[in-house]
C-alpha cells in the first residue's frame, strides 16, 4: 500500500487466534505511527475494553468491533464470510447490548462445533476414514492443545504439528470449504440481522477478494473466490451492509479497483486493514485507511 496508514481496522488478540495482547497490540500501534487502531477478533467482544482503556494510555483511536463468522450452505456455495461489525466505545458500557451480542455471537462457535468437526474429519479422513490422511484419530484436545476458542487456522495448525502434515493442498482437503468434513463456523445471516439493524452497528464485508489471492503466503485465506462473493454480495446489502475492506494484503489492485466499483455502485464506504495475527506473517501496519478516508469511515459510525 503506497499511501501513509493513519487507521488499521481490521487485527486481531489472544481472545481470537491473534499473538499480542490488546495492550501489546496497542504498543506497536505506537510504535509504527498509527493513529487509530480496529480490534476485530473472531465472534467475540473480549478484551476490548481493556483496548479502549489501553489506547486513551498511548493516544490511540480504539475502534472496537468484531469479525462476525457468517455461514452459508447455497446451491454454489457452503462455507463461511467475514462481517466486521464496528460500533463506537460507549457500547461497551451498555450490558444489555453487550450480553445480546454475546448470545447471538455463542451460537456459532464453541466445543459443540469443534467436536462435530473433529468428528467429520475423523469420520472421513481418520484410520477407518473413506480416504485415509492421518495416522490416528483427533481429538479435541489435539485442537485444543492451540486454543480453546479455536478456529480453522488451529485445525491447520494440529493437522501440521500433531499430525506432521506439511503439504497446503492436503491440509485444505481435510479442512477446505470443499472437503467432505467441513462444516461451516459462525451464524446465519438472517439471525444477525435484527441486531444489527436494531443497532444500527457499521457493518463491513472483511477481506471480499482474499479467496482470489494470486499470491504466496498467509494471506490466501480459505475464502471462496471473489466471483462467489459477487453472487452472494446483494444479500448483504439488503442486511444492511454499509462497507467493503478494499485495502487488504491479501488484495491485488484489480481486485481493489473492482471493489471500489462496487463501492461507487451500492454506496458503500471503504475500509481497510493488515488482519493482523502475528508480529512475522501477518504483522500489523501494512494495509489501513489514510486520515481522509478515516474521517469518512469515522462519520458513518453510529
Amino acid at each position: 500500500m503506497d499511501q501513509k496508514i493513519f487507521a488499521d481496522l481490521h487485527n486481531h488478540t489472544i481472545a481470537s487466534d491473534g499473538d499480542f495482547t490488546p495492550e501489546q497490540l496497542i504498543g506497536l500501534a505506537k510504535a509504527v505511527g498509527i493513529k487509530a487502531i480496529g480490534i476485530t477478533d473472531h465472534d467475540t467482544l473480549k478484551g476490548l475494553k481493556n483496548a479502549v482503556l489501553t489506547g486513551i494510555k498511548y493516544n490511540i483511536e480504539v475502534i472496537p468491533g468484531v469479525e462476525v463468522s457468517i455461514r452459508f450452505k447455497l446451491p454454489f456455495f457452503t462455507g463461511t464470510l467475514h462481517l466486521l461489525c464496528y460500533f463506537k466505545q460507549g457500547r461497551l458500557l451498555e450490558n444489555h447490548f453487550v450480553e445480546e451480542f454475546q448470545n447471538i455471537l455463542a451460537q456459532g462457535r464453541g466445543k459443540t462445533l469443534v467436536k462435530a468437526r473433529v468428528d467429520e474429519i475423523n469420520k472421513n479422513f481418520g484410520p477407518f476414514g473413506k480416504k485415509v490422511l492421518l495416522k490416528r484419530d483427533m481429538v479435541l484436545e489435539d485442537i485444543e492443545a492451540f486454543s480453546r476458542n479455536a478456529t480453522r487456522r488451529h485445525f491447520a495448525m494440529a493437522i501440521n504439528k500433531i499430525f506432521g502434515i506439511e503439504d497446503a493442498d492436503t491440509i485444505n482437503t481435510i479442512i477446505g470449504n470443499q472437503s467432505p468434513a467441513y462444516l461451516p463456523s459462525g451464524i446465519k445471516l438472517e439471525d444477525m440481522i435484527p441486531f444489527i439493524r436494531k443497532n444500527d452497528l457499521l457493518t463491513v464485508l472483511a477481506h471480499p477478494a482474499a479467496g482470489s489471492f494470486t499470491g504466496p503466503g498467509h494471506y490466501k485465506e480459505v475464502l471462496p473466490p471473489i466471483e462467489i462473493v459477487k453472487q452472494i454480495l446483494p444479500q448483504f446489502i439488503k442486511a444492511g451492509m454499509k462497507g467493503l475492506e478494499v485495502y487488504y494484503p491479501g488484495h491485488i489492485k484489480e481486485h481493489r479497483d473492482l471493489m471500489k466499483s462496487w463501492a461507487k455502485k451500492h454506496d458503500l464506504i471503504i475500509t481497510g486493514g493488515s488482519d493482523c495475527h502475528d508480529g512475522m506473517e501477518r504483522p500489523l501496519g501494512v494495509c489501513g485507511l489514510s486520515e481522509s478516508e478515516y474521517i469518512i469511515f469515522k462519520e458513518s459510525l453510529a
